[in-house]
């Protein structure tokens, strides 16, 4: 590949770390932004610690800058990132749904707001610390494949990310187990190279996504209603919407049971639930589905995810329109929540995804 000018998009942690020194490697003119995407208030060592993009790891990936020998620009995404992340997110829970702030943070700001900064900037290609693989199919067009170490892969959070997007794009850490990721980390001399993974959702810092989401909803927070059960019988009161999400057991304070959360009904502030047998979904619909792997087929037999922790499983993909499909699983699944992605893969290959409705 001939050197080109890349900027490379460093959270502070080891992945995009090692992805910048990678494209150092290559021959490339290195540029590294960091995004400031939202403010913890305390800008003490312990807010955000731990966190992708919290005030520690701008501190980090300026010293992995300076380790490489490359420039760094923390780059202001704060208004961008509530507008595109936050809002739908707190909007997702009053509706009812589970959402995944990463993928609309994937989507609208680590990809379509970071190509546009790069052409502004004469940078060819945008790099980050993704674990997984791009392949450029037949017809010329991007493809992405699961990432050599599936325990760490992430295509499941890029499912909609447009391909003339995924066409600027480089992920250099996608070849590389997670291990050998820390060995390059220490070969480059790189300060992040034992630093712990960041795992939680980044704008809440301590955890308690109820009470984060009942500040930002202010008077506008769903207050207490009935926990009912399928026959409409009134079993107890909920705390608010906001707090459950479907296939939750604990918190429901209910005698009896045991009681998993079945359905958020949010027009009627409703929280419905059953045994754990009325979890198991065999059919179900997605909405906005985005294909990555050429023109929709009619029908298709896809593996299919549907969170990104869960095991995939084998289903039958029926479209009813360009951007909306039926699901039939092979075996009943357990906790499909509207608001969480189903992600369809042919072997390693990602084919696209869309939201469960």
């Amino acid at each position: 590949m001939k050197k080109q000018r890349v900027l490379v998009a460093m959270s502070g942690g080891v992945d995009s770390a090692v992805a910048a020194g990678l494209c150092l490697d290559a021959g490339h003119e290195v540029i590294g932004v960091t995004m400031h995407l939202w403010d913890y208030g305390d800008a003490s060592e312990a807010a955000g610690s731990g966190r992708c993009c919290g005030p520690v790891d701008v501190r980090d990936a300026r010293a992995v800058a300076s380790a490489l020998g490359i420039r760094h620009y923390v780059l202001d995404f704060k208004e961008s990132f509530r507008d595109s992340v936050v809002g739908p997110f707190v909007e997702e829970y009053r509706a009812g749904r589970t959402p995944i702030p990463c993928v609309a943070c994937n989507r609208s700001l680590k990809f379509d707001a970071l190509v546009r900064r790069a052409a502004e900037i004469g940078a060819d290609l945008v790099a980050t610390g993704h674990y997984v693989r791009r392949r450029d199919g037949r017809d010329g067009r991007p493809r992405l494949l699961r990432a050599i170490d599936r325990r760490k892969d992430q295509t499941y959070f890029l499912f909609n990310v447009p391909s003339s997007q995924i066409a600027r794009a480089l992920f250099p850490v996608g070849e590389l187990t997670k291990e050998e990721v820390r060995e390059r980390a220490r070969a480059f001399g790189l300060p992040v190279a034992h630093k712990p993974e960041s795992q939680e959702i980044c704008f809440i810092p301590d955890g308690d996504t109820g009470a984060f989401l009942a500040r930002e909803m202010g008077e506008r927070t769903p207050g207490p209603g009935p926990i009912m059960d399928e026959r409409d019988h009134v079993l107890g009161e909920h705390a608010g919407i906001h707090r459950y999400t479907v296939g939750q057991r604990r918190g429901l304070g209910l005698s009896g049971g045991p009681w998993y959360v079945l359905r958020l009904d949010a027009s009627a502030n409703r929280v419905i639930v059953g045994p754990e047998s009325a979890l198991r979904r065999e059919t179900f619909k997605v909405t906005g589905v985005h294909w990555n792997a050429g023109r929709p087929p009619r029908t298709a037999r896809v593996s299919v995810k549907i969170r990104h922790a869960h095991p995939e499983a084998e289903a039958l993909l029926r479209f009813l329109s360009p951007d909306s499909a039926e699901v039939t699983l092979a075996a009943p699944a357990r906790a499909v929540a509207p608001g969480q992605a189903a992600v369809f893969y042919r072997g390693d290959l990602l084919l696209g995804g869309g939201w469960i409705a």
